[in-house]
């Protein structure tokens, strides 16, 4: 663990995570009214052996106060790259140009480096899930996050948050030590919706 911090700090990542509002099941495939028939749909393999293909599995957070799932996508640094794979069971490809993307068309994702590790899904960390600024379904929307560091005060009760103002009002209060981002020139992560 104290291992992936130290990468993590020794890289600062902006990366493209696709989002997905969390849905009941029903909602995601859809319903069937009484007497209506579904037909599969089209075939899109080509023909391959669809078992050897990665599958990208969802990861749950927060935003606005709300359940969300996303995607990692691809990020610009190989370490963030090897902690994301790892934590996902699944490939997430560097793309070192996204760490040329211009800072205002970033938004924050708060990835926590202390504090509550609860018993369902965690963050890349181990502690709470990450949470989300300007998401899918806002004006602001941008698929382009860059990583800010989370770190509770000793002082402080640590407590799950579930939107960016709760978190940068966490920072007010002096309940959170550091909300930082490090060296965004090696860290770029993408998230789209």
């Amino acid at each position: 663990m104290r291992r992936q911090i130290r990468k993590i700090h020794k890289y600062a990542a902006v990366f493209l995570a696709l989002g997905l509002t969390a849905a009941p099941a029903s909602a995601q495939t859809g319903s069937m009214s009484e007497g209506s028939e579904m037909t599969p749909m089209m075939d899109m393999s080509g023909g391959m052996d669809m078992a050897d293909i990665p599958r990208v599995p969802p990861v749950f957070g927060y935003a606005t106060g709300e359940d969300i799932h996303f995607i990692h996508t691809e990020v610009s640094d190989p370490g963030i790259a090897g902690i994301l794979t790892d934590m996902m069971g699944s490939p997430v490809p560097v793309v070192p140009s996204l760490a040329d993307i211009p800072a205002d068309l970033l938004a924050p994702v708060y990835v926590f480096e202390n504090g509550l590790q609860p018993d369902g899904p965690r963050g890349p960390l181990g502690f709470q899930p990450d949470v989300f600024d300007r998401p899918a379904g806002t004006e602001a929307y941008t698929p382009l996050r860059k990583i800010m560091l989370v770190n509770w005060s000793d002082s402080t009760e640590p407590r799950v948050l579930r939107s960016a103002e709760a978190v940068t009002k966490a920072e007010a209060n002096n309940e959170i030590l550091h909300l930082r981002q490090r060296n965004r020139r090696e860290h770029a992560v993408s998230h789209l919706a």
